[in-house]
């Protein structure tokens, strides 16, 4: 059997200047990056004004377990099984992170036979949009710690500087650090902390901003930090938004690749999704709408962090409105969520199927909170029974969705022709959906913060820390109240506490700090124990990559 990255290895590709043929580009609007990726111009906007949108369905996932979901493969094997049954789709992905690809996770490319490529550069430096995000981010941070040192006209209060550094790798050392050590020369010394990339405020600007302008608006509104007097202090007062958005204009044009069946991907922007707003640009899904009739995207984990932000946060923010939500599901991870071990997870267990479920329900139910139809895809193994499969296929019938039984790991877009009929069938039947988000906006910030808890995670209630209430008292009096909320939290339960799985009850949401987003418009939400700043598994995925003589790469998954 082979492994994805050999199964990547030997697709045979188009060039990119047919794929983007195919979608109606014009080679003036192709920045091609070697000869199976490219940037999309910004031209290519104006000129797709005019065109109708397709239509969006959005790729969510029961809480994820060890066992996996396929969120990815599903979601490629979905926009490839819509071309195979006569439909013009277009994916529109996240970029992975290298935090995750050396870390336990791994890449972010879809597996099998229903992978994007190529897969290694994906899932590696890519079009280096990663590395631009860091750059601007640390390059802010220089700016502020120049000023302390040249003077501090703006009377920063180096205790209360907000913005951190960043870089695209798990490295728990240097979640708390001391910096300016040495002597005069060499700065202030202070308290100082990394974030990983996909966390920062400017990844989530990047991902949030409609053009050039926008991104430099939003730039320049970043908080940094409150001065002596306590007053705010913006990324503009410094001056630098320009630079950061020279380092910046690149990187905001969508990356054009392909899947292994040759369908056209957008993979764009790579938030995280417990500790982010985890989904793909909106310019990139917005130009996969003008571009395709179908447009398949995915936001990270499960409903609860991903999909919860893409439709209280992204879709708000963007003006979108998904005509159908798939959330994603196997028989093993619905019985892991039961109370049986991994190791136990490929014998047939119906006790802990029947309870598992739970979970699939209470995401299935949060979604049509929203307004929006649901069809439930799973993600099919050879060792799910005939008896758990007709158990999974009745649950959904007394729901009143459509499930569909997934192969697309083994047979890409063939194995998931019986899921695009559904999803195809269940939009024509709905038509225009009613898509609201959850809460108003004009809510105070703990009255979202509980409407989130109660509605989506099913909490008895929230507690708010002191450190929280400070924070969010703080963010009001400055006049960011009316922001949209972004909570940080574990992906693993519905809850705070990442041991409780299923559908957890009587507990509630512990929130322990907020941050203001002033620059993408959202507040972050700190819960539990979650981390800005992963940190490396006791065996790292990457020792088990490679590079050979050649150049090949091995040991990427």
């Amino acid at each position: 059997m082979l492994s994805d990255i050999e199964i990547a290895q030997a697709a045979e590709m188009k060039r990119i200047t047919e794929i983007a043929a195919d979608l109606g580009i014009a080679e003036e609007d192709i920045e091609p990056y070697g000869h199976y990726k490219a940037k999309l111009s910004e031209a290519l906007y104006s000129k797709l004004a005019d065109k109708e949108d397709g239509k969006l369905i959005l790729v969510t996932a029961i809480n994820p377990t060890p066992a996996g979901e396929g969120k990815t493969t599903i979601s490629t094997g979905l926009a490839d099984a819509m071309r195979k049954i006569g439909k013009k789709s277009v994916l529109a992905l996240r970029e992975p992170s290298l935090g995750p690809v050396f870390g336990m996770k791994g890449g972010a490319a879809g597996g099998g036979y229903a992978q994007v490529v190529p897969m290694e550069d994906i899932n590696l430096h890519f079009t280096g949009d990663m590395h631009a995000i860091t750059a601007a981010n640390n390059l802010l941070c220089a700016m502020i710690d120049n000023h302390l040192q040249q003077g501090n006209v703006l009377q920063i209060d180096q205790r209360r500087i907000m913005f951190k550094r960043c870089m695209d790798m798990n490295d728990r050392a240097l979640r708390n650090i001391l910096i300016g050590l040495g002597g005069k020369a060499n700065g202030i010394p202070r308290e100082d902390g990394f974030n990983i990339t996909v966390a920062s405020e400017v990844m989530a600007i990047l991902c949030l901003a409609s053009d050039i302008a926008d991104l430099k608006e939003r730039l320049g509104n970043i908080l940094v930090a409150y001065n002596l007097s306590g007053e705010p202090v913006y990324a503009k007062d410094l001056g630098c938004t320009g630079a950061m958005t020279a380092l910046l204009k690149d990187a905001l044009k969508p990356n054009l690749v392909q899947t292994l069946e040759n369908t056209p991907a957008f993979i764009h922007g790579g938030p995280f999704a417990n500790i982010a707003h985890g989904c793909n640009s909106l310019r990139a899904t917005k130009l996969a709408l003008k571009l395709g009739d179908y447009v398949v995207t995915e936001a990270g984990f499960g409903s609860d962090l991903g999909a919860e932000k893409f439709l209280d946060i992204k879709c708000r923010i963007g003006g979108l409105a998904p005509s159908c939500v798939v959330i994603v599901a196997t028989i093993k991870a619905l019985k892991y969520n039961g109370g049986v071990q991994k190791q136990d997870l490929a014998k047939e267990n119906m006790w802990a199927l029947e309870k598992g479920i739970e979970n699939l329900r209470t995401h299935i139910e949060n979604m049509h909170k929203y307004h929006v139809p649901v069809v439930v895809a799973i993600n099919r193994f050879a060792t799910d029974t005939d008896e758990e499969v007709k158990f999974v296929q009745s649950f959904c019938a007394d729901m009143g969705v459509e499930v569909s039984m997934c192969e697309v790991f083994a047979k890409g877009g063939e194995g998931g022709k019986d899921l695009a009929q559904k999803v195809c069938e269940t939009i024509e039947l709905c038509g225009e959906n009613e898509f609201k988000p959850i809460y108003d906006t004009h809510a105070t910030i703990k009255d979202k913060v509980e409407k989130i808890a109660k509605e989506i995670y099913r909490a008895e209630g929230v507690v708010f820390t002191p450190q929280a209430e400070k924070a969010i008292k703080e963010i009001e009096s400055i006049g960011f109240w009316d922001l949209p909320i972004c909570v940080a939290k574990t992906q693993y339960s519905l809850s705070d506490n990442p041991n409780l799985l299923g559908k957890p009850k009587n507990f509630k949401i512990t929130v322990r700090d907020a941050r203001l987003s002033s620059g993408a418009g959202f507040v972050v939400i700190y819960t539990g124990d979650i981390l800005t700043m992963p940190g490396l598994p006791k065996a790292p995925a990457a020792l088990n990559i490679d590079c050979d003589n050649n150049g090949c790469i091995t040991g990427l998954f």
